[in-house]
């Protein structure tokens, strides 16, 4: 058995010599971008990839997920002959088109991708807006202090006696915030100019959007060929998938499924349809692809208590029905349903289901059940709770509800 001095040091050996690939390798790994999600960002209940809908309320919505998760089916049912069902998917087509990712349309021409709301901008920006008029609100006999410093260092710190000693303390703390504050701006300055992209967007109905996105939207349309009309239509959708880069997040949009007008009376058949649904669904599922789908179907064609439409529900992630009302939005208004400051509401909103993963405690679903009511406006789709109007021949009612002020002392006095 040999031994080595302990003054004398090891020989580099071959094996410990640096590998020369090793130092040009971490540079290149570490110059790689990270990878663009553009309008997908993680759900603040449990992290999981989320898009927005085009609707900053149907988003709020969604089992408090902020959004529809990736890899989610939302079916929209809708009474009636309105399409309030209809806007709502060319919001969820309007917001993957200013986000830049790939919609897939089924069963309609050219003519749908352009009639597609213009685009207003951010969606906060009108929360933003409300909390400047309620900073504009405050007491006006305030104004004047607003220009003072912090307790402490108005008038009283200026008057008060100043030895040497508190005159060093006072130039070196000068020095200290002056060396400090570049520090600070530059700081201040990455916080602003690192401003996140907008998640959802504000669209106008009356406007067109324009953007160069629109022409690669991939319309599917419903030909009668020698193999059935849902076997196209998916290996369709497959091959345009799969030829689209990985990151690419999809919207696959499926408006007025079953419509006679659009489809073939042979498609309503159970055995025909559910393998569709179940091998889209399938497709959505997959670990490698970021896909979202939304369906509508008319209930005053395929009532909800048919077997078809169950089994569609059940595939379905989430199921929301839309009830419009029967009777016009000026009688609604003029008994008193909706204050001075509030549109009327056109229908009734239903949650049947929602985007839930319950074996793993994904997601909260406490709005199920619950009476909403939704809006329609030129500029956005609102949906608030849902609460019945005053009686017409209660008149005080009726002006408690438009004045929305507090209670008389005359009222409280017993």
């Amino acid at each position: 058995m040999s031994f080595r001095k302990r003054n004398i040091g090891l020989s580099a050996g071959a094996d410990r010599a640096p590998a020369p690939n090793t130092t040009t390798a971490q540079p290149e790994q570490a110059s790689a971008p990270p990878e663009s999600n553009p309008g997908i960002r993680p759900s603040p209940d449990d992290g999981r990839p989320t898009t927005s809908t085009g609707s900053l309320s149907l988003d709020n919505l969604l089992a408090g997920h902020g959004g529809l998760p990736i890899g989610k089916m939302l079916l929209i049912e809708e009474n009636g002959t309105t399409d309030f069902a209809g806007a709502l998917l060319r919001y969820y087509a309007a917001e993957g088109v200013v986000q830049d990712q790939k919609i897939h349309v089924i069963g309609m021409p050219e003519q749908w991708g352009r009639s597609l709301p213009g685009l207003l901008g951010p969606a906060d920006a009108g929360d933003e807006k409300k909390s400047d008029r309620r900073k504009g609100d405050r007491m006006k006999i305030a104004w004047r202090y607003e220009r003072l410093g912090e307790f402490g260092a108005g008038v009283a710190g200026s008057r008060g006696w100043s030895s040497p000693t508190r005159r060093n303390r006072r130039v070196r703390g000068t020095q200290t915030l002056t060396g400090v504050a570049p520090a600070a701006t530059s700081g201040d300055q990455t916080m602003t100019d690192g401003v996140q992209p907008a998640f959802c967007h504000s669209f106008d109905l009356t406007k067109r959007l324009t953007h160069p996105s629109i022409a690669n939207i991939n319309y599917i349309p419903l030909v009668p060929s020698n193999e059935p009309l849902f076997t196209s239509i998916l290996k369709r959708l497959q091959q345009v998938i799969s030829q689209s880069p990985p990151n690419t997040a999809h919207r696959i949009i499926i408006p007025s499924l079953l419509n006679p007008t659009l489809y073939p009376p042979e498609t309503s058949q159970p055995d025909i349809l559910l393998p569709f649904l179940h091998s889209l669904k399938a497709l959505l599922s997959a670990p490698t692809t970021r896909i979202t789908a939304m369906v509508t179907i008319p209930l005053s064609l395929f009532s909800r208590s048919s077997g078809l439409v169950r089994w569609i529900e059940i595939i379905s992630d989430g199921v929301i029905e839309l009830c419009p009302f029967p009777h016009s939005a000026d009688a609604l208004g003029a008994s008193g349903a909706a204050t001075s400051h509030e549109e009327p509401p056109q229908g009734m909103l239903k949650t049947h289901r929602l985007p839930v993963l319950h074996e793993r405690g994904g997601g909260s679903d406490q709005n199920i059940g619950q009476d909403w009511a939704f809006t329609l406006s030129r500029r956005k789709f609102e949906i608030k709770p849902f609460s019945l109007p005053p009686a017409e021949g209660d008149k005080e009612a009726q002006d408690g509800a438009t004045s929305g002020g507090m209670p008389k002392k005359a009222d409280l006095e017993f």
